[in-house]
């Protein structure tokens, strides 16, 4: 937060140091640069490696939330409707989505997971899970895996709204 006209912090940032603000700033940084190197991996350790990002963004959506409208999923991810169509088009082609008719407009369509949408999903969700859980398993010492699952319970925290 901003200093305050007297040039003191104000907010949340009262009663902390400049050495307190830095540190948490530098957490911060290390923190988003190992999450992002974690998601790659994650991404890497999957079986669905011609998929882009949006494509399995897409798809987790849907398996998560049920049938959705191309706007709905744009609004979700913060895409343009356009640029949502395009994604969902592939995945409609490549048969892990379809489509049916909304049942209350007929101008619009919902998107659903098939069956073999939902085995997709399925798999990657289960390689990334297996990876993870081996790499736990052989490279963290039980008193780290412990305190990585005090971690986690933070990290819980800090992403609820």
């Amino acid at each position: 937060m901003p200093d305050n006209e007297a040039g003191q912090p104000s907010g949340k940032d009262q009663g902390r140091t400049d050495q307190e603000r830095t540190d948490q700033e530098r957490t911060a940084a290390d923190l988003a640069a190992t999450v992002s190197q974690l998601m790659r991996r994650l991404r890497v350790a999957s079986p669905q490696g011609a998929l882009t990002p949006s494509q399995r963004t897409v798809l987790g959506r849907l398996a998560n939330g049920g049938p959705a409208t191309t706007a709905e999923l744009a609004r979700a991810e913060l895409v343009r409707p356009q640029s949502m169509r395009v994604i969902v088009a592939k995945l409609e082609e490549l048969e892990l989505v379809t489509r049916t008719p909304h049942p209350t407009d007929g101008r619009q369509v919902l998107f659903s997971l098939t069956e073999y949408g939902v085995e997709a999903v399925a798999s990657v969700r289960h390689s990334k899970h297996a990876w993870l859980a081996d790499a736990i398993a052989h490279r963290l010492s039980p008193e780290e895996q412990r305190a990585l699952a005090d971690a986690t319970r933070l990290l819980q925290r800090l992403v609820e709204e």
